[in-house]
């Protein structure tokens, strides 16, 4: 019976892991995390009051595939401008949300994209950034 209950918590404790996006600490601590694991970095900058905001992180950012190849290829940071979160002042837009990749040097691979997105789109948007950096790479 024990070992029963101990496998159904090892079970839900691993879906409950996989089922929301591993998020970095803070801005510096994700690209500290991202140079160690070689990994480009999605960089949120959002509001909790902002309606797109909640819109991208209620529905794109709950997204199974999304969540799985954020936590599987990417580091991922989101900053609250409302929380005073830090970012870095070149990464600041009037318009929240702001979706920058980053190196993980920090640099940016892009401008940023503005506004929420769907699943399907954001999921396009994650695969040329992850060719990208692979050809950056390989240079």
């Amino acid at each position: 019976m024990i070992k029963f209950l101990t496998s159904i918590l090892l079970i839900l404790a691993v879906n409950v892991s996989a089922s929301s996006i591993k998020w970095a600490k803070d801005y510096n601590n994700g690209l500290e995390d991202a140079k160690k694991v070689n990994k480009p970095v999605l960089f949120v900058s959002s509001r909790h009051t902002c309606r797109y905001c909640v819109q991208l992180e209620e529905t794109t950012f709950k997204d199974k595939r999304v969540i799985e190849e954020l936590n599987n290829d990417f580091v991922s940071i989101i900053s609250y401008s409302d929380d005073n979160d830090y970012m870095p002042k070149e990464m600041w837009r009037p318009g929240t949300p702001a979706i920058w990749f980053l190196l993980p040097s920090g640099e940016p691979m892009y401008q940023p994209l503005m506004g929420a997105m769907d699943a399907q789109n954001f999921l396009k948007a994650l695969s040329i950034v992850k060719e990208d950096f692979i050809k950056g790479q390989n240079k």
